[in-house]
């Protein structure tokens, strides 16, 4: 078990001593299936079966409670209707047993007072014995190297036992990924159903299975995270462990319910601020649930990547033609081959055709030349993964010579995958034959980009800890004195003038130097472009004039009740327009949101958002996978932009935050201007939403 007190032990859930069925009969199916999976596959512990009608269940002796067992069983299976489950649970602690699944639903769950109630009463029971509550409203979980089936699903509990824990918060979607994975040659060490999570959550089972030697990749499916704090914990423990985490999330496509206090607020909602999560501990996150199975598939290799660098071999230009897309389509990165690989690779080649990645050496005339122009791209230094377009045999004579790619892949600590174009069905004999290859056959294109992309995704941050932000202080930062402390920390704006009035507005712009822009100043409007109280390039005193009147009745027209505290005028600021923005995420803490800038935010939706605290390399790596970049680089003939001093800015903006986090909720910058190369930048307009 991890340290600190933030986890609690589901050793017994899944790897209990012995065992009691409550609501074991002849007529349940659930119950029987569990047993019966449970005795031929060959768990070793006792089973007891709870059932105070009967004397006899399943030919062995039932017993009317948990208190009435010979012996205390570590676990209980409960699988009665949700009514019976406080009383059964208080049976269970009376009785000394360590911990309980509980299948029913309407526990705590729905619309139902009662149900809400007998939450109420399982949360209570938890807290005053310590008994330790699995579900309720799941579906067990199987435990495939202890032989304890706890899920009633036949079928999927006779898969050997192998390196993957599988947790998923839906209990139906659990087996269809474990049944699936299972027929591609995936091995599990785990398969759990949470449920709806009562006590014993995610983050909980995720610690158990990184100090579970046997357990090598850990999965999940998460539609909510109740305990923000323990999951990264766990989820930095699985990183340092280098045991690499994959999962997928619902609710991609929600609205956050705090949308639009900012644009930050609005580009940065609920699944922005998971996927920075996940980004900042190493979780691999899938769109798809096929794409969950070919990712997984692809770790089974047990190599990590030392780069992104994919040597790709195929035996088709349709293939060639497909993948040009889909590696550019999925950010995957295509070496040259160096000219000694080309030229090793040659006699392989079809006459007219050129070696060049992705490579198409025709139809290879057995595995031996297979394995031959495998090793020659394998060593090419270039490459750091190899891809072969293969696919696995319908019937075993058509794979003779599959000892040859084996021997290939053991020459090399590179990952090798085979992949083909589209999604096929195995047999036994196609399985065998993987296992033979000795390396993980993925299905379909863009899959397989994904899945070699997430190699390097978890190399890159395997092993190493994650840097957490320090608790949020309690400064004197205010209104007056905050521009004044970002221009400290180099983050300057224009140069810039209050007015109360027209005239007042005219003499500063006047003094400050045309051309001008000038702006609505009022707390009641964060959004001042919205109802026209921006005005740029303006190029005279009569200009200004004519801007604050018509600023101020449109102003009134959309806010009659504001408070307008007159305007601010600056100079004219010219270059790269870029957003950033710094909050609180209600789940995951301080956060950063970049990404191109101006009116057209939400828009552009062109934002990478990464969690405090951040490092110039990270930094750089966000803006890289935007198409902001492109305009920093200098696109169509326009300079370079002063990318340094836009890091440096970022990277105050950071710091600022995180050391006034106890004041600002919110704080935004947009646009800030990055001029050309040498030139700096320049926050135009600087918003903050401050804590109560």
């Amino acid at each position: 078990m991890g340290d600190g007190q933030e986890f609690r032990s589901v050793k017994t859930v899944l790897n209990p001593d012995s065992v009691a069925i409550v609501g074991a009969s002849e007529r349940g199916r659930w119950p029987q299936d569990i047993f019966k999976a449970s005795v031929e596959g060959g768990f070793a512990g006792d089973i007891y079966l709870i059932n105070p009608r009967q004397a006899e269940v399943y030919g062995r002796k039932a017993y009317p409670t948990l208190k009435d067992l010979p012996k205390t069983p570590d676990h209980a299976i409960v699988i009665v209707p949700g009514a019976a489950v406080p009383g059964v649970l208080e049976d269970a602690a009376a009785a000394g047993v360590k911990s309980v699944t509980v299948y029913a639903g309407a526990v705590g769950d729905g619309d139902s007072e009662a149900s809400h109630e007998r939450g109420r009463q399982v949360r209570e029971i938890v807290r005053r014995t310590g008994l330790r509550v699995s579900g309720p409203n799941c579906m067990g979980a199987f435990s495939f190297r202890e032989k304890l089936f706890a899920y009633p699903n036949p079928s999927v509990a006779k898969t050997p036992a192998g390196p993957v824990a599988a947790i998923f918060q839906s209990g139906g979607t659990l087996q269809f990924f474990l049944a699936t994975g299972g027929s591609r040659g995936l091995r599990f060490s785990y398969g759990v159903s949470s449920g709806n999570e009562l006590d014993l959550d995610l983050a909980d089972y995720m610690n158990f299975v990184v100090d579970d030697p046997h357990t090598k990749q850990i999965v999940l499916f998460i539609e909510g995270i109740r305990r923000p704090e323990a999951f990264m914990r766990a989820a930095e423990r699985a990183l340092v462990a280098g045991k690499p985490v994959i999962a997928i999330k619902t609710g991609a496509t929600l609205k956050s319910a705090q949308a639009a206090a900012s644009h930050t607020g609005a580009v940065a909602g609920d699944y922005s601020g998971y996927l920075a999560m996940c980004d900042r501990y190493g979780i691999i996150n899938c769109q798809e649930l096929d794409q969950l199975v070919e990712t997984t598939l692809a770790f089974q290799t047990g190599r990590i990547p030392k780069g992104p660098r994919v040597g790709w071999i195929t035996t088709s230009g349709g293939t060639v033609d497909l993948l040009y897309d889909d590696v550019e389509r999925e950010g995957s990165v295509l070496p040259n081959f160096e000219e000694t690989t080309n030229e090793a690779l040659k006699p392989f080649m079809q006459e007219g055709i050129k070696p060049k990645n992705p490579l198409d050496t025709g139809i290879p005339t057995n595995l031996t030349d297979a394995a031959n122009v495998c090793r020659v791209v394998m060593n090419d230094p270039n490459v750091d993964m190899v891809a072969w377009a293969g696919q696995l045999p319908a019937k075993a004579d058509r794979w003779k010579g599959v000892e040859h790619m084996k021997a290939m892949t053991l020459e090399t600590d590179k990952p090798v995958v085979g992949f083909s174009r589209m999604a096929y069905p195995l047999s036994e004999i196609a399985l065998d034959g993987q296992d033979q290859a000795g390396f993980p056959f993925l299905q379909g294109l863009p899959q397989s980009c994904l899945a070699l992309n997430a190699l390097w995704f978890h190399a890159e941050r395997s092993g190493k800890p994650v840097a957490a932000p320090k608790p949020a202080p309690f400064t004197e930062i205010n209104e007056e004195n905050l521009l004044q402390a970002l221009a400290s920390r180099g983050v300057k704006g224009p140069a810039s003038a209050l007015a109360s009035t027209q005239e007042d507005a005219m003499r500063a712009a006047a003094a400050i130097g045309f051309p001008v822009a000038l702006k609505i100043v009022s707390p009641q409007i964060l959004h001042k472009t919205e109802v026209g109280g921006v005005a740029l390039g303006l190029k005279s005193e009569s200009d200004v004039k004519q801007a604050a009147e018509r600023m101020l009745a449109s102003a009134r027209r959309a806010h009659p009740d504001a408070t307008i505290e007159g305007f601010l005028v600056q100079e004219m600021a010219s270059g790269i327009e870029v957003l950033v923005g710094v909050r609180e995420d209600a789940q995951f803490g301080p956060m950063l949101v970049l990404g191109s800038g101006g009116v057209l935010v939400e828009l552009m939706a062109d934002v990478n958002v990464q969690l405090l605290p951040v490092t110039r390399a990270g930094i750089a790596r966000a803006i890289g996978g935007l198409k902001l970049q492109k305009l920093l680089d200098g696109y169509r003939g326009a300079p370079p932009a002063d990318v340094e001093a836009l890091y440096d800015a970022i990277e105050s903006v950071g710091k600022f935050y995180l050391d006034h986090r106890g004041r600002i909720a919110d704080l935004e910058i947009n646009p800030l201007i990055v001029r050309p190369n040498g030139q700096g930048v320049c926050a135009v307009d600087i918003r903050t939403i401050w804590k109560d």
